[in-house]
């Protein structure tokens, strides 16, 4: 490939001078270079538009597409202009390695924002658990994503932490489901208390009636018997859907003189002590 561009170079050059032969020849590799470079850019922005992956996976592509081609250039042009470029690529390895041991931490985190934009478990604005966090996405970057709590607390994970652990989207489903625990009296009527908790779920407008909601024993309490409830809400009236659910039946039940048992603990005196 270098030869063709001599031979280019020294038509451009009819004296035959042999360093402004090679000179011409880089410059018309650096020409042509950055002319394929912006080529291929190009291709790969109209190519990752219709791509779905985040923005900033395509920032990174085309960096790197930039980054190769400028290395490639300038070892063209060391070899055109007679340097050894063996020994160039052999401490640019070294470099290499040495560096990637020295940032295993970081590395690890860069491959896992990799993972991260490429499998999207999640987006900007759902609402995740991972490593004990909750948190609404702010922001996914190459090397951290950025979560903000209920309580307003802004959390930085690392990639690496959360593409080698269990990710729970609480936000990719229109729906989500409410699931509440109550306890009745061995004495109440379990028909009775069902009928209420399903007035309860009727009269409330942030429960769905497709799926219906299952409500039913599902335990045989110390003291009390259990009633699960399972009930279908909008995925963004949960927090609302759950709080209402536990006061209002909570209410009912006392309407309905229906006993919510709690532990007791009854002592004997021996008279005599």
């Amino acid at each position: 490939m270098n030869e063709k561009f001599i031979e280019i170079a020294k038509a451009l050059n009819p004296s035959g001078d042999y360093i402004i032969s090679r000179i011409v020849a880089c410059v018309i590799i650096l020409m042509v270079g950055l002319i394929l470079m912006k080529i291929l850019i190009k291709i790969t922005r109209k190519a990752l538009s219709h791509s779905r992956l985040d923005s900033v996976i395509h920032t990174f592509i085309i960096n790197c597409i930039k980054i190769v081609f400028i290395i490639l250039l300038i070892i063209t042009i060391l070899g055109n202009l007679g340097v050894p470029t063996t020994h160039f690529i052999t401490v640019l390895g070294a470099c290499g390695a040495a560096v990637a041991l020295a940032l295993k931490e970081s590395l690890g985190n860069f491959a896992g924002g990799i993972l991260i934009m490429i499998n999207q478990p999640f987006s900007r604005g759902d609402y995740i658990e991972s490593n004990g966090i909750e948190g609404k996405v702010r922001e996914i970057d190459i090397m951290y994503s950025t979560l903000v709590t209920l309580d307003n607390k802004i959390i930085s994970i690392p990639n690496g932490l959360m593409a080698n652990n269990t990710i729970i989207n609480y936000s990719n489903q229109e729906n989500r489901r409410v699931d509440c625990k109550f306890g009745i009296g061995y004495g109440c009527n379990i028909e009775k208390a069902k009928a209420v908790i399903k007035q309860v779920i009727d009269e409330s407008h942030y429960f769905l009636d497709e799926p219906e909601p299952v409500i039913g024993v599902s335990e045989h309490g110390d003291s009390a018997v259990i009633i699960d409830t399972l009930a279908w809400c909008k995925n963004d009236d949960y927090l609302h859907a759950k709080y209402y659910l536990h006061e209002h039946v909570k209410l009912a039940f006392d309407r309905e003189g229906i006993e919510i048992p709690f532990p007791q603990c009854t002592v004997h005196f021996d008279k005599e002590d």
